[in-house]
């Protein structure tokens, strides 16, 4: 029987040869992910009422990034109990404020196709751009997963998304995703696997295809999905990955079988996209740029998961390298991870940027969930290369947030409004 990728993946973890879809499985783990805030000081009472510790803690990756750096005791409360429990526990894949949970979970080479992982944290469907099955759970599913290193999960149809053509200069998945939001709707793929696939998504670099599986999540998605290949595989591995034992080793085999059933097909030329803005207070509703042009700003924002990569700090420099940040605009950049600042310092990124006139906040999930440094006052204004805009998520509740990609977060910062970055890239060419 010709099976989707997130069936086979499903199948594999349930130690099934085929499952189908609306069939509840019970799922062998790989791999666990757990982080400051939704992680230690929510699991570990469960575990103690339990009587029981972690299944296998060679298994589960503990990060801090939400309450770091602490800015009030309570944070630095959470963060000392998060430290403990990894002692305790005897969790050594526990990174300390090295960056976000989606981005240093790849990067540290704990992701590989063929893989079930659980995330405790609702953009862990970025995982899936690596040909994992990975989802995102709360706090009591992922104490019964720690404690038995199992789920159940009910097998999800697919919704297949094709990008053909390639797409401009001065765009990104970023606006791939903003446009989706608004074609589909955020209840386009409940509960759905989503597949990205067609020649513009196997061009684009693992850092892209994390932005389309990332916002997966935006979709309403259970899982977003990419089939491995070749960059695929040059990036595990290079990230230190192992591709023998239990993941990896056989690839090529996670791909959607010829005649397998999708829910549904939807079919995009990316040559014929422009840069898509997101108005408050939902990613549902985007636009073309051009639909946003008169729109003032008081802040631009550079940060999270899905925003703050290297690729994405190139993007914002490529814009802003020889020009400076609008009077009165704040532009605010807080790279995805440690090694994503010590990356982008040595290739002159970040001079580029801070000549400009940004100003460069620490490794974390920072203001696009309300945490610490950059949340917005009464009011404001923001364009932001995050995943989500919501009412209130980024500061006081009249405040409104704008989404673009970098590109447009940057062209943004030195129009003081909200601009399409193609202008001011094709001056670059003359």
């Amino acid at each position: 029987m010709p099976l989707t990728l997130a069936e086979k993946l499903c199948a594999k973890a349930a130690g099934r040869e085929a499952v189908a879809p609306g069939e509840i499985v019970t799922a062998r783990v790989d791999l666990a992910m757990i982080h400051d805030s939704g992680g230690p000081r929510r699991v570990e009472p469960m575990l103690k009422e339990l009587g029981v510790g972690i299944w296998d803690p060679s298994r589960v990756v503990l990060i801090t990034d939400h309450y770091v750096p602490a800015v009030d005791a309570e944070s630095a409360a959470i963060l000392d109990l998060t430290r403990k429990f990894a002692r305790r526990q005897g969790v050594e894949a526990f990174y300390d404020m090295q960056g976000i949970c989606h981005v240093v979970l790849p990067e540290r080479g704990h992701l590989a196709p063929g893989m079930f992982v659980a995330g405790g944290d609702s953009h862990s469907t970025t995982g899936g751009a690596f040909g994992a099955f990975m989802i995102g759970i709360g706090a009591t599913e992922m104490a019964g997963v720690l404690a038995t290193g199992e789920i159940w999960v009910r097998v999800p149809e697919t919704m297949r998304v094709e990008w053909t053509g390639r797409l401009g200069h001065g765009l990104a998945a970023k606006d791939i995703m903003l446009f989706l939001c608004g074609r589909l709707g955020m209840d386009a793929a409940n509960y759905r696997a989503v597949e990205f696939d067609g020649d513009a998504v196997r061009a684009l670099p693992m850092s892209e295809r994390m932005v389309l599986t990332n916002m997966a999540a935006e979709l309403g998605a259970k899982v977003g999905l990419v089939p491995p290949d070749r960059t695929t595989i040059d990036y595990v591995t290079a990230a230190g990955a192992r591709l023998g034992g239990r993941v990896g080793a056989d690839w090529e085999r996670w791909r959607s079988d010829d005649g397998a059933t999708f829910a549904e097909t939807h079919r995009f030329d990316a040559g014929a996209l422009a840069p898509q803005v997101a108005a408050p207070h939902s990613p549902e509703n985007a636009a073309d740029v051009t639909a946003h042009g008169t729109v003032a700003i008081d802040q631009a924002y550079i940060g999270a998961c899905t925003g703050a990569k290297l690729s994405d700090l190139h993007m914002a420099a490529a814009v802003l390298r020889g020009r400076k940040v609008a009077k009165g605009v704040r532009l605010l950049v807080a790279p995805a991870s440690a090694r994503t600042t010590q990356q982008a310092a040595a290739d002159g990124t970040l001079a580029a940027l801070t000549e400009a006139g940004a100003i460069l906040l620490p490794s974390g999930c920072g203001a696009c969930a309300g945490y610490g440094a950059g949340i917005l006052a009464e009011n404001e204004v923001c364009i932001s290369a995050t995943a989500r805009n919501f009412k209130g998520r980024m500061g006081h509740g009249t405040s409104k947030v704008y989404l673009g990609s970098p590109y447009t977060v940057a062209a943004s910062a030195v129009a003081g409004r909200i601009a399409d970055p193609r202008a001011l890239l094709a001056e670059r060419s003359r």
